[in-house]
C-alpha cells in the first residue's frame, strides 16, 4: 500500500521553525493499532490522517507516538495546508469531522484560520505533582476540560522552566500549558504533555483554546497576538469567539514522498 506523506511546518513561515506534523490523504480509514505505529514511526507531535467525506468536508484523526487525541491544531492547520495547495487548490475553506466535532478552516490571506472550541479554565487547587514538576511555584493555578494552566509574571520565568517530565507525566491531565505576558505578544507560553508522549510541544493550537479566553479576559481585548517560546517557537493570532475561538496561523512545506506499508 502506497500512502502519501507531507510534512508541514504549522505556525511558522519558515522551515524548521513552528511544529512539523504529519499529514496522510487516506481513500479509506486504516485499522487503529496501523495509524497508531505511523504515528509512533514518524515521531512527531502528531500525525494526522483525513478521508473525504463529501465536496469541502474531511473526516479527521490525530495521534502521537503513543496515543490519539481528542483535539490537534496544528496538525488540523497542517492537513487544512496540504488540501488547500496539493489536492484542492481552488478550495477557499474546508471542515473537517472530529472528535471535538466541526472544524472550519479558511484562507485568510496568505494564513489560514481554524475555528475550534473554546476551552474555558477555571481556577483550581494545584497538586503538588504539578508544583514540583514545573520547580518554579506560579501565581496563579486554572484547569481547562483537559490541561492545567500555570501563569507566571514573567516570559522569563516561562523561557527558564526546565520541567521534571516523570511528574507531568502522572498528572490527571493531557497536558501543561505554561503562560505569561510576552515581552513582544501579548502572552508567552509553552506545553508540555510527556503523558501522550510529547514532553514539550513547539506550538500547540489546541492549548490557545485555553490561553486565547483566559488572555482575552485578562487584557480585555478579544484579540490575542500570541507566541509560543519553545526552541522551535511559533507565532499565532487567536479571538475569542465565545464558546469558540479563532486561531490563525503561516506554514510551509519541509517535505513530501510516500508511506508503503
Amino acid at each position: 500500500m502506497k500512502i502519501p506523506l507531507y510534512v508541514i511546518d504549522a505556525f511558522t513561515r519558515r522551515v524548521f521553525g513552528g511544529n512539523p506534523a504529519a499529514v496522510c490523504p487516506l481513500d479509506a480509514w486504516l485499522p487503529d493499532d496501523v495509524m497508531q505505529k505511523i504515528g509512533q514511526e514518524n515521531n512527531l507531535s502528531e500525525t494526522a490522517f483525513f478521508v473525504r467525506e463529501s465536496e469541502g468536508t474531511y473526516g479527521l484523526r490525530w495521534f502521537t507516538p503513543t496515543i490519539e487525541v481528542d483535539l490537534c491544531g496544528h496538525a488540523t492547520l497542517a492537513s487544512a495546508f496540504a488540501i488547500f495547495n496539493f489536492i484542492d487548490p481552488s478550495a477557499a475553506a474546508v471542515t473537517f469531522k472530529s472528535r471535538s466535532g466541526p472544524l472550519r478552516v479558511a484562507r485568510d490571506g496568505e494564513r489560514l484560520t481554524l475555528d475550534l472550541p473554546a476551552r474555558r479554565p477555571a481556577p483550581c487547587d494545584a497538586p503538588a505533582g504539578l508544583l514540583d514538576g514545573l520547580g518554579a511555584r506560579p501565581r496563579e493555578v486554572l484547569r481547562s476540560s483537559v490541561d492545567y494552566l500555570a501563569v507566571y509574571d514573567s516570559e522569563d520565568e516561562v523561557r527558564a522552566l526546565r520541567p521534571d517530565m516523570s511528574l507531568l507525566a502522572a498528572l490527571d491531565s493531557l497536558g501543561v500549558i505554561v503562560t505569561a505576558p510576552g515581552r513582544e505578544s501579548d502572552c508567552a507560553s509553552r506545553y508540555f504533555a510527556p503523558g501522550a508522549g510529547i514532553p514539550e510541544d513547539p506550538v500547540t493550537g489546541a492549548a490557545h483554546c485555553t490561553l486565547t479566553p483566559y488572555w482575552a479576559e485578562k487584557l480585555s481585548k478579544p484579540q490575542i497576538h500570541a507566541l509560543q517560546v519553545s526552541a522551535r517557537g511559533g507565532e499565532l493570532f487567536c479571538e475569542d469567539a465565545g464558546d469558540r475561538v479563532k486561531v490563525s496561523g503561516y506554514a510551509v512545506r519541509y517535505s513530501e514522498g510516500f508511506l508503503y506499508l
